[in-house]
């Protein structure tokens, strides 16, 4: 198990803060962030954990859902004699590319359980450039936790989907280990195991080259009469996932052409539906984490067809399938999308 120690002598005691906030993704809860709660706890009177990557799909990176997580958080601070009493919970989505519903999203969920109270405290450590967001909340007070640990969820991730249990089960809360033995035996942990094998075989293929690989896609957001025009992926990463139609750019054709070929080649969609005289508005999405596959910067066209009929589809290339989505439902549902596909299309529906 990774070594966890303190940075200094805890301070002397303080009055305790009604409400404390512990943000992360929690995927799985380890040693070190149940260090943390227990901490912190003696700070606080109630502790608001919020879950990060709600109602994602699943994938090697965010495995289980947040209620799972909620469940097991819930139950290492049982098992270590903390009252459920104290514990709350808020569960935030994420928004890659627009920080502040993720921070109005956050605050709402803290204010659903302090009522108006201002006697909030933020816990956290920050050790890098990706704990920016406890920067962010300049109303709530800062308590920097003393548990200093190199342990992180990755590593248990890799060790799970490894078959690595010893590791497993050295870095987790036996609460935890028992829920990732059961896990294991289910066939959502299989497609997992599956896909956490296919992206490492992968990266493999580009582990030699000169520099890390950018790789440069296109997507496109089809809209007509009320609807977005999906596909159903056909192969991993995100096998049986919704996604827009989309794919790899080729090394003679302009960005434009890409998509629009893409389009046909996945959808069946007839080349007479003349795409680029529909063009409304295009953006580049490079959140530097997006894809699993590696470094993918995509260049999203959103084209609207306005009303009438529904033109038929046929799933091809990589698609198993393609279909008509109402808004409602797309928008409603991210935990279907593939990768950041949702926030994509979200964002083009968000500007009319």
């Amino acid at each position: 198990m990774n070594a966890m120690s303190s940075s200094a002598a805890p301070p002397a005691p303080r009055r305790k803060r009604t409400f404390g906030v512990y943000i992360g993704r929690f995927e799985p809860p380890h040693h070190a962030h149940l260090q943390v709660m227990l901490e912190a706890l003696q700070s606080v009177q109630k502790l608001i954990v919020v879950i990060g990557s709600a109602r994602a799909a699943r994938n090697t990176k965010n495995p289980f859902t947040a209620d799972e997580r909620q469940h097991l958080i819930t139950t290492m601070l049982q098992q270590a004699g903390v009252s459920r009493s104290r514990l709350l919970f808020v569960q935030v989505r994420d928004y890659f590319y627009n920080e502040s519903l993720w921070l109005s999203e956050v605050q709402a969920g803290v204010q659903a359980h302090t009522h108006g109270s201002t006697d909030v405290a933020l816990i956290g450590h920050i050790k890098d450039e990706s704990s920016y967001y406890l920067r962010s909340f300049p109303a709530w007070e800062f308590i920097p936790t003393h548990v200093i640990s190199d342990l992180s969820a990755t590593q248990v991730r890799n060790a799970y989907f490894e078959g690595r249990a010893a590791d497993v089960a050295a870095m987790v809360p036996p609460a935890v280990g028992t829920f990732l033995q059961d896990f294991a035996r289910t066939a959502d942990y299989a497609a997992l195991k599956d896909e956490y094998d296919y992206l490492r075989t992968y990266r493999a293929a580009w582990k030699d080259a000169p520099f890390p690989p950018v790789f440069v896609t296109t997507d496109a957001v089809i809209i007509r009469s009320g609807h977005v025009l999906l596909i159903r992926r056909g192969h991993m990463p995100g096998l049986g996932r919704l996604a827009m139609p989309g794919g790899f750019l080729e090394p003679k054709e302009t960005l434009l052409e890409c998509c629009i070929r893409e389009v046909h080649e996945e959808t069946g969609l007839s080349p007479s539906t003349p795409l680029h005289t529909h063009l409304k508005a295009q953006q580049v999405f490079d959140y530097p984490d997006r894809s699993q596959r590696g470094r993918t910067v995509t260049h999203a066209f959103h084209f609207d067809l306005g009303i009438g009929h529904l033109p038929p589809l046929q799933g091809g290339s990589d698609a198993s399938d393609a279909l008509w989505m109402p808004l409602a439902d797309a928008l409603r549902h991210p935990e279907v999308f593939f990768e950041d596909h949702h926030a994509i299309i979200e964002h083009f529906l968000m500007r009319g």
